[in-house]
């Protein structure tokens, strides 16, 4: 058990270094100057020199990097160039925005997509079987900002029944904040709603033709029996692995969506720096993001222990 861990933490270690590096170095390839940015229009060569010599972007690149990694193991995310605030304080406000938001759409993805799975699993080859999949291509074809531009038309402006922009904490006020999640957790979870759609029927078809299921049948269980407390029990495993690693991708994929609908999360946050050339908020940003994504990670490999009992005897 504590080899186990201690491996588990080595890995975790190693992939934020590996992602620390790579970010650090992207950022420093994408073309323009974060100083110019600062500066504006108009600058004297001097002023441009002593404001890079304070950034220390006339060190050498090897030294930055080194000089960023150390103040993040002392918990120092850096500052702001644009805002002139702490990283770590635009984080606390824009994190929970992205986590609601991934958190909703992936209920919505769940909720959907393993209903149309089932349902075209159990009705295969007939009408409902072709629409389930229609539906899965058809979400999985649209473009997230096409879509959110499509609902915020549709629902928003045309009939008023949710609001287009904005963001209200579910923490704080539940019904309110469920309601400013609608039109975006639709239009994210679409795409990853068709996906679980189809893992579901092709696993849920496979587990249906194995041996034990004809013999339940064979013994007189009932169909709802069979399906739900033998069937899908193992058509989870798969579903378990696309979910948590759309959980991820959630997180990170939230940009568009974010912008359509102005929510101040992280994936905004993000996209906004990366053009202000904010180095140290792009930086953090990703770092938390892979932060998130190995929790979910995580948490997969537990409930992967909960659902197949080989695992948890191994």
């Amino acid at each position: 058990m504590l080899l186990n861990f201690s491996k588990r933490l080595f890995q975790v270690f190693t992939v934020l270094v590996i992602v620390s590096i790579i970010s650090f170095t992207l950022m420093r390839l994408i073309p323009g100057d974060p100083v110019l940015v600062m500066l504006g229009g108009e600058y004297s060569p001097e002023v441009y020199e002593n404001l890079k010599h304070d950034l220390g972007f006339d060190r050498s690149i090897f030294h930055q990097y080194f000089a960023w990694a150390g103040n993040i193991l002392k918990g120092k995310l850096g500052y702001s160039y644009i805002s002139h605030q702490k990283v770590s304080v635009i984080l606390r406000y824009t994190v929970p925005v992205t986590i609601q938001l991934s958190f909703c759409s992936l209920v919505v993805a769940i909720f959907v997509g393993v209903l149309a799975g089932i349902l075209s699993a159990l009705g295969r080859n007939s009408w409902m079987d072709y629409l389930g999949m229609v539906f899965a291509i058809f979400g999985q074809s649209l473009p997230s900002f096409w879509l959110g531009i499509l609902m915020i038309w549709i629902f928003g402006v045309k009939f008023g029944m949710f609001p287009t922009m904005g963001y209200v904490s579910i923490i704080q006020h539940p019904w309110q904040g469920l309601h400013y999640m609608v039109l975006p957790s639709i239009t994210l979870g679409s795409f990853y709603a068709g996906m679980i759609a189809r893992i579901t029927r092709s696993s849920l078809i496979d587990i249906l033709d194995q041996g034990y299921i004809k013999m339940a049948r064979a013994k007189g269980v009932s169909s709802r029996a069979v399906v739900y407390k033998h069937a899908m029990r193992n058509a989870l495993i798969p579903i378990t692995t696309i979910t948590g690693l759309q959980f991820g991708m959630l997180l990170a994929g939230a940009v568009m969506t974010e912008t359509v609908f102005q929510l101040p999360g992280i994936g905004r946050l993000l996209a906004t720096s990366i053009l202000n050339r904010e180095y140290q908020v792009v930086q953090s940003c990703i770092l938390v993001i892979a932060i998130m994504f190995i929790i979910v990670n995580f948490s997969v490999d537990i409930i992967y222990n909960y659902l197949n009992p080989k695992m948890r005897y191994k």
